[in-house]
């Protein structure tokens, strides 16, 4: 199952309806590790040394550091970027079949946007 890390921005609502909808889902917030304040780069770093995909709303600056560290050949487990307009019923449901249905090591280098097609 999927590992996840939501970054500062991430909405608590995605992340609360995630954990009341399927408990047995591994996500951790930045806040709950005390790098609320931490740069990008150290937040993909964190979620590598975890093996955790980040999710994001940060469009704008998350995707290209993601890709330097795939550039940089640094591990990075995978980010899912969600726009914050797109309603979060749909990002639960999204989250929690991708979480349910890929294997280990599915997303690794990859930065997708949700919904994924």
């Amino acid at each position: 199952m999927l590992r996840f890390a939501a970054d500062e921005g991430f909405r608590a609502a995605i992340v609360d309806g995630l954990r009341r909808r399927n408990p047995g889902i591994d996500i951790v917030t930045v806040q709950e590790r005390g790098l609320r304040t931490a740069p990008d780069p150290d937040i993909l770093e964190w979620a590598a040394s975890e093996g955790r995909v980040l999710l994001t709303h940060d469009t704008r600056t998350m995707r290209g550091i993601a890709y330097q560290r795939v550039i940089d050949g640094q591990r990075m487990p995978g980010v899912f970027l969600v726009r914050w307009t797109y309603p979060a019923g749909s990002t639960i449901d999204e989250l929690e079949l991708l979480a349910g249905a890929s294997p280990d090591g599915e997303w690794e280098n990859q930065v997708r946007y949700l919904p994924v097609r």
